[in-house]
């Protein structure tokens, strides 16, 4: 899908980061945040952004703050390797979905609706913030 550009965004964006995060076993992720200089217009809603071969909605988290989740599940998925080929019979094959836009590693697209019209705006360079490691949910048993 080749969507139609805008070279600029219709409103000051003061800036754009992810995050990565560890929960122990509940899985990782990413976290990718927009901050614009004063409330978003009324006009304008963002929609989505397609980043790292992934697309996620937005939620609002303050009044110029959004952000976007990215979940990644631990796979523990338990794989037969042999030398003999026919004792790995069973192994699941991976499942590999294309990626609805061809954007380089530090690119992302930010899909948004404006007066009713749906919009694509590519954001290059967004800056890493520190991973963030948040201590697993499963309690351990006494």
């Amino acid at each position: 899908m080749k969507p139609e550009l805008q070279t600029e965004f219709p409103q000051d964006i003061k800036s754009v980061y992810f995050q990565k995060w560890t929960g122990g076993q509940e899985g990782s992720g990413i976290d990718f945040y927009i901050e614009f200089a004063k409330p978003l217009s009324k006009e304008i809603e963002l929609d989505k952004i397609y980043f790292k071969n992934q697309e996620s909605n937005f939620e609002q988290v303050s009044k110029n703050t959004f952000v976007a989740h990215f979940y990644q599940k631990n796979m523990n998925q338990d794989l037969i390797l042999d030398s003999d080929s026919k004792k790995e019979y069973g192994n699941k094959a991976p499942i590999i979905i294309k990626p609805k836009f061809d954007l380089k590693p530090n690119e992302a697209l930010l899909e948004y609706t404006e007066n009713n019209k749906t919009l694509f705006f590519k954001i290059m360079n967004p800056k890493e913030n520190p991973t963030i490691a948040h201590p697993s949910m499963n309690k351990p048993k006494n």
